[in-house]
Protein backbone atom coordinates (compact mmCIF):
# COMPACT_ATOMS: atom_id res chain seq x y z
CA UNK A 1 0.00 0.00 0.00
CA UNK A 2 1.80 3.80 -0.68
CA UNK A 3 2.26 5.68 1.65
CA UNK A 4 0.51 9.36 1.95
CA UNK A 5 2.46 12.46 1.51
CA UNK A 6 4.75 12.83 4.48
CA UNK A 7 4.23 16.69 5.18
CA UNK A 8 1.09 16.03 6.96
CA UNK A 9 2.36 14.08 9.32
CA UNK A 10 3.49 17.34 11.30
CA UNK A 11 -0.25 18.63 12.25
CA UNK A 12 -3.39 17.26 12.76
CA UNK A 13 -6.98 17.72 11.80
CA UNK A 14 -8.36 20.93 13.09
CA UNK A 15 -9.16 20.96 16.73
CA UNK A 16 -11.64 23.74 16.43
CA UNK A 17 -13.86 21.41 14.04
CA UNK A 18 -13.56 18.68 16.59
CA UNK A 19 -14.59 20.66 19.31
CA UNK A 20 -17.81 21.58 17.57
CA UNK A 21 -18.14 17.85 16.84
CA UNK A 22 -18.19 17.23 20.36
CA UNK A 23 -20.32 20.06 21.02
CA UNK A 24 -23.13 18.77 18.88
CA UNK A 25 -22.83 15.14 20.19
CA UNK A 26 -23.23 16.45 24.25
CA UNK A 27 -25.72 19.38 23.10
CA UNK A 28 -22.91 22.22 24.27
CA UNK A 29 -23.18 25.65 23.47
CA UNK A 30 -20.20 26.23 20.73
CA UNK A 31 -18.08 28.69 21.85
CA UNK A 32 -15.31 26.86 20.06
CA UNK A 33 -15.78 27.84 16.71
CA UNK A 34 -16.22 31.44 15.45
CA UNK A 35 -19.35 31.87 13.93
CA UNK A 36 -22.07 33.52 14.68
CA UNK A 37 -25.11 32.43 15.39
CA UNK A 38 -27.30 35.21 13.65
CA UNK A 39 -27.37 35.92 9.90
CA UNK A 40 -25.99 38.46 7.92
CA UNK A 41 -28.55 42.21 7.54
CA UNK A 42 -31.72 41.92 6.00
CA UNK A 43 -30.73 44.02 2.72
CA UNK A 44 -28.17 41.73 2.28
CA UNK A 45 -30.52 39.03 2.27
CA UNK A 46 -33.04 40.63 0.17
CA UNK A 47 -30.26 41.43 -2.46
CA UNK A 48 -29.44 37.13 -2.13
CA UNK A 49 -32.76 36.52 -3.14
CA UNK A 50 -32.71 38.79 -6.36
CA UNK A 51 -29.29 36.93 -7.15
CA UNK A 52 -31.14 33.70 -6.97
CA UNK A 53 -33.66 34.76 -9.55
CA UNK A 54 -30.71 36.40 -12.26
CA UNK A 55 -28.24 35.49 -14.52
CA UNK A 56 -25.64 34.23 -11.58
CA UNK A 57 -25.73 30.55 -11.95
CA UNK A 58 -22.73 30.13 -14.24
CA UNK A 59 -18.80 30.87 -13.65
CA UNK A 60 -17.72 34.53 -12.89
CA UNK A 61 -14.31 35.51 -13.88
CA UNK A 62 -12.24 33.31 -12.39
CA UNK A 63 -10.47 36.00 -10.16
CA UNK A 64 -14.00 37.97 -9.00
CA UNK A 65 -17.07 39.01 -10.78
CA UNK A 66 -16.30 42.42 -12.12
CA UNK A 67 -19.00 44.49 -10.19
CA UNK A 68 -17.91 42.63 -7.03
CA UNK A 69 -14.38 43.85 -7.37
CA UNK A 70 -15.33 47.09 -7.90
CA UNK A 71 -17.23 47.04 -4.73
CA UNK A 72 -14.69 45.65 -2.83
CA UNK A 73 -12.26 48.24 -3.77
CA UNK A 74 -14.50 51.19 -2.94
CA UNK A 75 -14.94 49.71 0.41
CA UNK A 76 -11.06 48.81 1.30
CA UNK A 77 -10.11 52.39 -0.04
CA UNK A 78 -12.88 53.98 2.21
CA UNK A 79 -11.64 52.46 5.17
CA UNK A 80 -7.49 52.13 4.60
CA UNK A 81 -7.42 55.63 2.23
CA UNK A 82 -5.06 53.57 -0.09
CA UNK A 83 -6.07 53.39 -3.66
CA UNK A 84 -7.36 49.77 -4.68
CA UNK A 85 -7.33 49.24 -8.49
CA UNK A 86 -10.18 46.39 -8.88
CA UNK A 87 -8.08 44.93 -11.97
CA UNK A 88 -4.79 44.68 -10.65
CA UNK A 89 -4.69 44.64 -6.43
CA UNK A 90 -7.80 41.89 -6.13
CA UNK A 91 -8.26 38.29 -6.20
CA UNK A 92 -11.40 36.89 -4.59
CA UNK A 93 -11.18 33.62 -3.25
CA UNK A 94 -13.24 31.12 -1.34
CA UNK A 95 -12.83 32.61 1.85
CA UNK A 96 -9.68 34.24 3.94
CA UNK A 97 -9.26 29.80 4.41
CA UNK A 98 -7.91 30.09 0.75
CA UNK A 99 -6.63 33.63 0.89
CA UNK A 100 -4.09 32.54 3.26
CA UNK A 101 -2.98 29.53 1.01
CA UNK A 102 -3.12 31.52 -2.33
CA UNK A 103 -0.87 34.43 -0.33
CA UNK A 104 1.40 31.42 1.38
CA UNK A 105 1.71 29.67 -2.38
CA UNK A 106 2.23 32.85 -4.13
CA UNK A 107 4.92 34.04 -1.47
CA UNK A 108 7.11 31.38 -1.09
CA UNK A 109 8.92 28.29 -2.23
CA UNK A 110 9.66 25.20 -1.07
CA UNK A 111 12.37 24.89 1.28
CA UNK A 112 11.50 28.91 2.16
CA UNK A 113 10.89 29.90 5.76
CA UNK A 114 7.92 31.60 7.30
CA UNK A 115 7.16 33.21 10.81
CA UNK A 116 4.32 32.55 12.50
CA UNK A 117 3.50 34.60 15.66
CA UNK A 118 3.05 31.53 18.75
CA UNK A 119 -0.20 31.16 19.77
CA UNK A 120 -1.56 31.32 16.45
CA UNK A 121 -4.78 30.78 14.61
CA UNK A 122 -4.64 26.49 13.88
CA UNK A 123 -4.30 27.40 9.94
CA UNK A 124 -1.42 29.06 9.63
CA UNK A 125 1.59 26.71 10.21
CA UNK A 126 -0.15 23.91 8.23
CA UNK A 127 -0.54 26.30 4.97
CA UNK A 128 3.07 26.73 4.99
CA UNK A 129 4.08 23.38 5.76
CA UNK A 130 1.51 22.20 2.87
CA UNK A 131 3.28 25.03 0.44
CA UNK A 132 6.91 23.27 1.53
CA UNK A 133 7.49 26.16 3.53
CA UNK A 134 8.93 25.68 7.50
CA UNK A 135 7.85 27.83 10.00
CA UNK A 136 9.81 29.71 12.23
CA UNK A 137 7.73 30.38 15.80
CA UNK A 138 8.41 33.58 17.67
CA UNK A 139 6.10 33.81 20.91
CA UNK A 140 3.79 36.47 21.77
CA UNK A 141 4.00 36.59 25.57
CA UNK A 142 1.37 36.03 27.71
CA UNK A 143 -0.95 37.70 29.69
CA UNK A 144 -1.22 40.43 27.29
CA UNK A 145 0.39 38.64 24.19
CA UNK A 146 3.22 41.18 22.95
CA UNK A 147 6.60 39.99 20.83
CA UNK A 148 9.68 41.04 22.37
CA UNK A 149 11.37 42.82 19.27
CA UNK A 150 14.73 41.07 20.13
CA UNK A 151 13.48 37.73 19.38
CA UNK A 152 11.46 38.52 16.50
CA UNK A 153 14.66 40.60 14.99
CA UNK A 154 16.78 36.92 15.71
CA UNK A 155 13.83 35.26 13.40
CA UNK A 156 14.48 37.63 10.85
CA UNK A 157 18.39 36.91 10.91
CA UNK A 158 17.08 33.32 9.98
CA UNK A 159 16.09 34.69 6.35
CA UNK A 160 12.35 34.21 5.99
CA UNK A 161 10.89 35.05 3.07
CA UNK A 162 7.07 36.07 4.72
CA UNK A 163 6.03 36.94 8.41
CA UNK A 164 2.00 35.99 8.81
CA UNK A 165 0.16 38.66 11.16
CA UNK A 166 -3.07 38.16 12.23
CA UNK A 167 -4.65 41.59 13.18
CA UNK A 168 -7.16 41.71 15.50
CA UNK A 169 -5.17 38.67 16.60
CA UNK A 170 -7.28 35.19 16.62
CA UNK A 171 -7.01 33.13 19.01
CA UNK A 172 -5.70 36.52 21.02
CA UNK A 173 -8.07 39.36 20.82
CA UNK A 174 -4.88 41.97 20.64
CA UNK A 175 -4.67 44.43 18.02
CA UNK A 176 -1.44 45.10 16.86
CA UNK A 177 -0.56 48.81 17.24
CA UNK A 178 0.86 51.34 14.55
CA UNK A 179 3.92 51.39 16.12
CA UNK A 180 4.75 47.46 16.38
CA UNK A 181 3.15 47.24 12.26
CA UNK A 182 5.89 49.60 11.76
CA UNK A 183 8.49 47.36 13.40
CA UNK A 184 7.74 44.49 11.49
CA UNK A 185 7.08 46.09 8.69
CA UNK A 186 11.06 47.44 9.14
CA UNK A 187 12.09 44.53 10.00
CA UNK A 188 10.52 42.84 6.70
CA UNK A 189 11.93 45.47 4.54
CA UNK A 190 15.68 45.27 6.13
CA UNK A 191 15.33 41.34 5.24
CA UNK A 192 13.52 41.51 1.92
CA UNK A 193 10.70 39.64 3.36
CA UNK A 194 7.10 39.64 2.65
CA UNK A 195 4.04 40.59 5.18
CA UNK A 196 1.54 38.41 4.86
CA UNK A 197 -1.60 40.02 6.82
CA UNK A 198 -4.85 38.36 8.09
CA UNK A 199 -7.23 40.42 8.60
CA UNK A 200 -11.41 39.09 9.08
CA UNK A 201 -11.86 41.58 12.27
CA UNK A 202 -10.61 44.57 11.01
CA UNK A 203 -14.04 46.03 11.87
CA UNK A 204 -14.46 44.33 15.38
CA UNK A 205 -12.25 46.47 17.36
CA UNK A 206 -13.39 47.80 20.66
CA UNK A 207 -11.74 51.34 22.35
CA UNK A 208 -9.98 52.88 22.09
CA UNK A 209 -8.07 50.67 20.01
CA UNK A 210 -7.87 51.14 16.16
CA UNK A 211 -7.41 49.04 13.38
CA UNK A 212 -3.70 49.94 11.36
CA UNK A 213 -4.41 48.78 7.69
CA UNK A 214 -0.75 47.28 7.46
CA UNK A 215 -1.03 47.83 3.09
CA UNK A 216 -1.34 51.84 3.91
CA UNK A 217 1.71 51.87 5.68
CA UNK A 218 4.70 54.04 3.84
CA UNK A 219 6.14 51.60 2.12
CA UNK A 220 4.13 48.93 2.81
CA UNK A 221 2.43 48.43 -0.93
CA UNK A 222 4.71 46.22 -2.51
CA UNK A 223 5.71 43.70 0.04
CA UNK A 224 2.18 43.41 1.88
CA UNK A 225 0.15 40.80 0.43
CA UNK A 226 -3.32 41.18 2.40
CA UNK A 227 -5.74 38.64 3.09
CA UNK A 228 -9.53 39.48 4.18
CA UNK A 229 -13.15 37.80 4.11
CA UNK A 230 -16.58 39.24 4.66
CA UNK A 231 -17.63 36.52 6.98
CA UNK A 232 -17.44 38.32 9.97
CA UNK A 233 -17.74 41.45 9.16
CA UNK A 234 -21.34 40.70 7.80
CA UNK A 235 -21.91 37.22 9.57
CA UNK A 236 -21.90 35.12 6.78
CA UNK A 237 -19.06 32.84 7.25
CA UNK A 238 -20.76 29.70 5.61
CA UNK A 239 -20.91 32.34 2.52
CA UNK A 240 -16.79 31.65 1.94
CA UNK A 241 -16.27 35.16 0.21
CA UNK A 242 -12.66 36.00 0.75
CA UNK A 243 -9.61 38.25 -1.48
CA UNK A 244 -6.17 38.82 -1.48
CA UNK A 245 -5.18 42.25 -1.96
CA UNK A 246 -1.62 42.94 -3.29
CA UNK A 247 0.75 45.03 -5.32
CA UNK A 248 -0.38 43.86 -9.58
CA UNK A 249 3.01 41.90 -9.87
CA UNK A 250 2.43 39.66 -6.69
CA UNK A 251 -1.25 39.77 -7.72
CA UNK A 252 -0.65 38.45 -11.36
CA UNK A 253 1.12 35.42 -10.00
CA UNK A 254 -1.74 34.83 -6.92
CA UNK A 255 -4.51 34.36 -9.93
CA UNK A 256 -2.15 31.64 -11.34
CA UNK A 257 -2.12 29.74 -7.42
CA UNK A 258 -6.63 30.67 -6.79
CA UNK A 259 -7.46 29.78 -10.83
CA UNK A 260 -6.32 25.68 -10.04
CA UNK A 261 -7.05 25.42 -6.33
CA UNK A 262 -11.22 26.41 -6.36
CA UNK A 263 -11.39 27.93 -9.70
CA UNK A 264 -13.85 30.60 -8.17
CA UNK A 265 -15.94 31.85 -5.66
CA UNK A 266 -19.98 31.45 -5.70
CA UNK A 267 -21.22 33.70 -7.99
CA UNK A 268 -24.43 34.38 -6.94
CA UNK A 269 -23.29 35.11 -3.54
CA UNK A 270 -20.58 37.89 -5.06
CA UNK A 271 -23.63 39.86 -6.33
CA UNK A 272 -25.64 39.59 -3.39
CA UNK A 273 -22.50 40.76 -1.33
CA UNK A 274 -22.28 43.77 -3.46
CA UNK A 275 -24.97 45.14 -1.37
CA UNK A 276 -23.39 44.28 1.86
CA UNK A 277 -19.61 46.31 1.06
CA UNK A 278 -22.26 49.05 0.22
CA UNK A 279 -23.37 49.48 3.61
CA UNK A 280 -23.21 52.70 5.13
CA UNK A 281 -20.58 54.24 8.03
CA UNK A 282 -23.53 53.17 10.38
CA UNK A 283 -23.45 49.74 9.90
CA UNK A 284 -19.89 49.55 11.12
CA UNK A 285 -20.73 51.73 14.09
CA UNK A 286 -23.53 49.46 15.10
CA UNK A 287 -21.55 46.37 14.30
CA UNK A 288 -18.98 47.73 17.17
CA UNK A 289 -21.68 48.42 19.58
CA UNK A 290 -22.99 45.10 19.13
CA UNK A 291 -19.52 43.03 19.73
CA UNK A 292 -19.05 45.60 22.71
CA UNK A 293 -21.99 44.53 24.30
CA UNK A 294 -21.38 40.96 23.78
CA UNK A 295 -18.09 40.97 25.04
CA UNK A 296 -19.03 42.99 28.12
CA UNK A 297 -21.36 40.23 28.85
CA UNK A 298 -19.27 37.16 28.60
CA UNK A 299 -16.50 38.61 30.18
CA UNK A 300 -18.43 40.26 33.33
CA UNK A 301 -19.16 36.71 33.95
CA UNK A 302 -15.83 35.29 33.41
CA UNK A 303 -14.94 37.91 36.27
CA UNK A 304 -17.56 36.73 38.60
CA UNK A 305 -15.90 33.41 38.05
CA UNK A 306 -12.72 34.98 38.97
CA UNK A 307 -11.07 32.98 36.11
CA UNK A 308 -7.76 35.18 35.06
CA UNK A 309 -8.47 36.50 30.93
CA UNK A 310 -6.88 39.21 29.12
CA UNK A 311 -9.83 41.48 28.19
CA UNK A 312 -10.11 41.43 24.01
CA UNK A 313 -8.75 44.62 22.38
CA UNK A 314 -10.69 43.77 19.10
CA UNK A 315 -11.96 40.14 17.32
CA UNK A 316 -14.58 37.73 19.60
CA UNK A 317 -12.45 35.33 21.17
CA UNK A 318 -11.06 35.60 25.02
CA UNK A 319 -7.87 33.12 26.28
CA UNK A 320 -8.81 31.72 29.88
CA UNK A 321 -6.82 30.86 32.13
CA UNK A 322 -7.88 27.29 33.30
CA UNK A 323 -5.17 26.46 35.66
CA UNK A 324 -6.67 27.10 39.16
CA UNK A 325 -9.64 24.09 37.93
CA UNK A 326 -7.12 21.75 38.64
CA UNK A 327 -6.97 19.52 35.27
CA UNK A 328 -3.88 18.12 34.06
CA UNK A 329 -3.93 19.28 30.47
CA UNK A 330 -6.15 22.10 28.77
CA UNK A 331 -7.87 19.09 26.33
CA UNK A 332 -9.30 16.99 29.19
CA UNK A 333 -10.59 20.49 30.69
CA UNK A 334 -12.01 21.75 27.38
CA UNK A 335 -13.61 18.22 26.69
CA UNK A 336 -14.65 18.09 30.35
CA UNK A 337 -16.22 20.90 29.99
CA UNK A 338 -18.49 19.77 27.31
CA UNK A 339 -19.47 16.73 28.94
CA UNK A 340 -19.99 17.93 31.97
CA UNK A 341 -20.71 21.97 31.95
CA UNK A 342 -22.47 22.01 28.49
CA UNK A 343 -19.98 24.68 27.31
CA UNK A 344 -17.66 24.09 24.92
CA UNK A 345 -14.20 26.24 23.97
CA UNK A 346 -10.78 25.09 22.01
CA UNK A 347 -8.33 23.70 24.15
CA UNK A 348 -5.29 26.72 24.15
CA UNK A 349 -2.13 24.23 23.29
CA UNK A 350 -3.68 23.73 19.98
CA UNK A 351 -2.73 27.07 19.25
CA UNK A 352 0.83 27.12 20.65
CA UNK A 353 3.87 25.59 19.67
CA UNK A 354 5.27 25.96 22.96
CA UNK A 355 3.77 23.40 25.70
CA UNK A 356 1.25 25.36 26.85
CA UNK A 357 -1.69 24.21 28.74
CA UNK A 358 -3.14 26.94 30.61
CA UNK A 359 -5.87 28.52 28.54
CA UNK A 360 -9.16 27.66 26.75
CA UNK A 361 -10.32 29.73 24.22
CA UNK A 362 -14.12 31.19 23.78
CA UNK A 363 -15.73 32.99 21.27
CA UNK A 364 -18.52 35.40 22.12
CA UNK A 365 -20.34 35.60 18.44
CA UNK A 366 -23.89 34.54 20.13
CA UNK A 367 -26.66 36.03 20.75
CA UNK A 368 -27.05 37.64 24.29
CA UNK A 369 -29.75 35.20 25.48
CA UNK A 370 -27.00 32.23 24.25
CA UNK A 371 -24.36 33.61 26.07
CA UNK A 372 -25.98 34.40 29.41
CA UNK A 373 -26.90 30.96 29.38
CA UNK A 374 -23.11 29.97 28.83
CA UNK A 375 -22.58 31.89 31.80
CA UNK A 376 -25.51 30.15 33.68
CA UNK A 377 -23.90 27.13 32.67
CA UNK A 378 -19.64 28.36 33.42
CA UNK A 379 -21.10 28.91 36.80
CA UNK A 380 -20.52 25.36 37.71
CA UNK A 381 -17.05 25.87 37.86
CA UNK A 382 -16.95 27.38 40.89
CA UNK A 383 -17.58 23.92 42.47
CA UNK A 384 -14.59 22.69 40.85
CA UNK A 385 -11.74 25.33 41.09
CA UNK A 386 -8.48 22.84 42.76
CA UNK A 387 -10.58 20.04 41.97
Amino acid sequence: MPATATRLHSFTESVIRGMTRLALRHNAINLSQGFPDFGPPEPVLQALERALRGPHHQYAITWGAPRFREALARKIHRFSGAPVDPEQNLVVTCGSTEAMMVAMMTACNPGDRVIVFSPFYENYAADAILSGAEPIYVPLHAPEFRYDLQELARAFEQGPKAIVVCNPSNPTGRVFSREELTEILALAEHHDAFVITDEPYEHIVYGPHRHTYMHALPGAADRVITCNSLSKTFSMTGWRLGYVQAAPRIIDQAKKVHDFLTVGAAAPLQEAAVTALDLPMEYYRDLTDLYTAKRDVFIGCLRELRLPFQEPEGAYFVMVDISSLGFPTDTEAAEWMVREIGVAGVPGSSFFREPEHRFIRFHFARQEVTLREAASRLSRLRDVRGR
